[in-house]
């Protein structure tokens, strides 16, 4: 398995498909992946033990049942907080209390040791991108793996101490390329594989099928997040996106397979 080869549009279970289960957790993976996800996607930050945990927000106020900065506890610590407490379905919180903490990158890695992941570096540290080229390389998960991030930081450090590793544009990165692609001169050899990206960001619309035959032609995957709606599926599929990144795996992976079976 190599991350960006594969035989037609993926789909990715955002934070493991969020509408589904409480994200971020090894029980919305499990979800995500059965409603029909290929692969996951997930954010990390650094414990206070320089662990790579999976937590989407710098403190844990609006997804656990503690407060506070991420970065002053353990992983072990962080282990043990609700994770599911604000998880809700249908005006109930069904998995509170049940024993879902959060999980370091490295047990997800271990548990789903056959399913693509994208790497969401939420932190802009080099030390972040460092800690988890160190883990992607002991986990031997380098071919299934996209390191990707917001930041310059972590990712000029994973691209340096593992360059065999897939990456994703960082922010900066996706500006220079859809500038270039705007005035039709499309970068051709970046230090980059694919880009991750919002169909648009505020005002300004990031994928079009313009860019989307630009990265293809210099050999480069798109793959948008966060796409739930059908119609947005089913059009982005059409421009020749190579991923989805959403919510709702179970409805994208129903529009994919179709897909699929017509070709």
């Amino acid at each position: 398995m190599s991350f960006f080869q594969h035989g037609g549009p993926q789909v990715f279970a955002h934070r493991g498909g969020r509408a589904l289960g409480p994200e971020n957790t090894i029980e919305a993976f499990e979800r995500g992946l059965r409603a029909g996800a290929d692969g996951l996607e997930l954010d990390v930050r650094l414990s206070a033990d320089g662990q790579p945990v999976v937590i989407h927000d710098a403190t844990l106020d609006r997804t656990t049942d503690a407060v506070g900065p991420v970065r002053r506890r353990t992983a072990a610590e962080l282990a043990r907080v609700d994770a599911a407490a604000r998880f809700e379905q249908e005006g109930r919180l069904p998995l509170c209390g049940t024993g879902i903490g959060i999980p370091t990158l490295a047990e997800v890695l271990d548990r789903f040791p056959d399913r693509r992941v994208i790497i969401e570096m939420k932190d802009n540290l080099t030390e972040l991108g460092e800690a988890v080229a160190r883990l992607v390389r002991r986990a031997n998960a380098v071919e299934r793996v996209c390191a990707a991030g917001f930041g310059p930081l972590p990712l000029r450090a994973a691209r340096r101490l593992l360059p065999e590793m897939a990456t994703s544009a960082c922010q900066s990165e996706v500006r220079m390329a859809l500038y270039r692609s705007w005035a039709m001169w499309p970068v051709k050899r970046p230090p980059y594989q694919g880009y991750q990206v919002p169909e648009s960001a505020g005002r300004l619309r990031v994928v079009s099928p313009r860019f989307v035959r630009h990265a293809r032609d210099a050999g480069l995957q798109v793959q948008v997040w966060t796409v739930d709606h059908e119609a947005d599926m089913r059009r982005l599929l059409e421009w020749g996106v190579h991923a989805l990144i959403t919510d709702r795996p179970d409805v994208a992976a129903e529009i994919v397979g179709q897909r699929r079976k017509d070709q």
